[in-house]
């Protein structure tokens, strides 16, 4: 299980203090998402959990596009930080994402995730929510949280 899937505490959640990414913080301890994003997370001003990237040569397909799989990649991140709340410092692992691609992101450009829970209970939270590639839509996903008890 990855550190994102791990949210209930700090447990490798670092703030970055200098540069481009000042404010915002990274899973530094998740080997995985450092080697695809690296990605970022912060809440807004309107306290929406947000969570981003910046597209390089390395995330782009034959074609010069972003790869669909380095969006679905980044989608599965965002959800953990989207339903972060409704985990309320429980783990939990992806059962299920959904995404529709709505257009060609390129490098240089900052990809941003944002969306909503859309039903919590039990053991399963629902999450929707949008790429958005300098404020262009690119992917719309849905996903499918089951909270887990860590094994040690």
């Amino acid at each position: 299980m990855s550190e994102n899937e791990a949210v209930g505490g700090s447990g490798g959640l670092q703030p970055v203090e200098t540069g481009e990414w000042a404010g915002w913080s990274t899973w530094k301890s998740d080997a995985f998402e450092q080697r695809a994003g690296p990605f970022y997370e912060k809440q807004d001003e309107n306290g929406d959990r947000l969570t981003a990237f910046r597209a390089e040569a390395r995330h782009m397909n034959g074609a010069g596009f972003m790869h669909g799989g380095c969006l679905m990649t980044f989608a599965d991140g965002a959800i953990f930080t989207i339903a972060r709340d409704a985990l309320a410092g429980s783990h939990g692992v992806t059962m299920n994402l959904s995404g529709d691609f709505l257009d060609a992101a390129q490098v240089g450009q900052m990809m941003v995730a944002r969306g909503e829970v859309t039903r919590s209970g039990g053991k399963t939270i629902y999450v929707r929510g949008i790429v958005t590639a300098d404020e262009k839509p690119v992917l719309s996903f849905t996903g499918i949280i089951r909270r887990i008890t860590r094994r040690s």
